[in-house]
């Protein structure tokens, strides 16, 4: 069962909670990122040593997304149970078990051991995506996408920071006595162990029990509107938009740097390319996440599909320049953002809070199912029609989103002042 708040129950008191809640989610995702950010990495090139073959270094991210869309539910139904933090503690400390086992990996030589290891580090991603919807359990329309996009932008300092420590981290394994490559893995080992402590400790009061809380006093209360409304037809747009705005990410991203190489690009270019693309995934998300709470979700929903259509014909029309495949990058990116940040908001206040840890699940899985499909048809489209007939054809999906989000634009959604 979640634990139950004793907390009074009053607009003050709930905003505390909710800076508080904010602030220890921001701090999981960093201490995660800083684990996280190297493991995909190092995971390729230990999988091509284990292996033999360099056709096994794309099974790192593939079992790492395997496993982050099988945590997603099996982590919901135990936040529904018995708390996000306890939920979001046993997902960072099954990404610390997997993180042992691919140490062990690097002793034993056994390829097995650091596949089982992958899929038990991508629980770990499916801890970062539940850690969003975390931050919104007792958010109020003011400032829900707001208080979600900030957990998203703390993302960042992972994704900058992890790879490099990949030097660091391997030199202070090797100084453990370890063998090459275990270093880093222990590092993630460490900050997950350290995650799962936080918001075991931290995540006080249990976000979930105040949020139910708040919906069993709701009608005597100012902050009605945290208890979030039954709106299917909001919620269908959301997972609609969340999948689809990931899937042309993934789609498009995953092939730029083969596309850059294939056309000349240094590998100077293509982690420059690649590293401002994370930028506008992450580090303008509180941008949009203002925008959601000032302008509407929806509409900001849409302006991150208007990005993304300009990134498409950027690289669709500009894919031999270098400069325009860059710009077309970083729109890919903010687009990213603008689409999840305020899809996420929407499924959540368009979900009563009965039901809304599983359903955020389902979307988490839909969501990661998306990039994977994205991600493995990205590859025979490209030998197929190129990489401008990539980035054209992925302009269907930035079209479904936006005729759903507009044929729905006026259903439900209330705007904060």
């Amino acid at each position: 069962m979640i634990e139950q708040t004793t907390n009074t129950l009053d607009p003050e008191s709930i905003d505390r909670s909710r800076r508080r809640i904010r602030t220890v989610l921001m701090s999981g995702q960093v201490l995660a990122g800083l684990g996280m950010g190297s493991t995909l990495s190092v995971g390729a090139i230990l999988a091509t040593e284990l292996s033999g073959s360099p056709g096994w270094s794309g099974m790192a991210a593939t079992l790492a997304t395997l496993g982050a869309a099988l945590g997603a539910l099996p982590l919901a139904n135990l936040a529904a149970r018995h708390g996000r933090s306890w939920s979001l503690a046993t997902g960072a400390w099954i990404a610390a078990v997997g993180a042992l086992l691919a140490v062990l990996s690097t002793i034993t030589g056994l390829f097995i051991v650091l596949l089982v290891a992958l899929v038990l580090i991508g629980v770990g991603t499916a801890v970062n995506l539940q850690a969003r919807f975390a931050a919104t359990d007792v958010s109020t329309d003011a400032h829900r996408a707001t208080d979600l996009s900030l957990v998203v932008w703390a993302t960042t300092v992972g994704a900058v920071s992890g790879p490099n420590l990949i030097g660091p981290g391997d030199a202070f394994g090797i100084w453990l006595g370890l063998p090459s490559l275990a270093g880093p893995f222990v590092l993630t080992m460490l900050a997950q162990l350290s995650a799962g402590v936080l918001y075991r400790v931290g995540l006080r009061p249990e976000p979930l029990a105040l949020a139910k809380q708040i919906s069993a006093e709701a009608a005597d209360h100012s902050f009605v509107d945290a208890v979030g409304a039954d709106r299917p037809g909001d919620r269908r747009s959301a997972f609609i938009a969340i999948a689809l705005s990931h899937a042309t990410m993934v789609a498009v991203m995953a092939m730029t740097p083969v596309h850059l190489v294939d056309h000349g690009a240094s590998l100077v270019i293509v982690g420059f390319t690649i590293s401002l693309h994370i930028a506008g995934m992450y580090a303008l998300s509180p941008v949009f996440g203002i925008l959601a709470d000032r302008w509407g979700r929806k509409q900001t929903i849409l302006s991150g599909q208007a990005m993304l259509a300009l990134s498409l014909l950027a690289t669709g029309f500009g894919s031999e320049s270098e400069a325009w495949v860059i710009v077309g990058l970083i729109l890919l990116g903010t687009g990213w953002s603008a689409g999840t940040v305020a899809g996420s908001a929407l499924l959540t206040e368009s979900t009563p809070v009965a039901r809304r840890t599983r359903v955020q699940g389902l979307s988490d899985v839909v969501m990661s199912a998306a990039g994977a499909t994205g991600g493995a048809l990205s590859g025979v489209v490209l030998v197929l029609i190129g990489y401008n007939g990539l980035s054209l054809v992925s302009l269907v999906l930035v079209a479904t989103v936006t005729l759903r989000v507009v044929l729905t634009r006026h259903s439900g959604e209330r705007v904060s002042s």
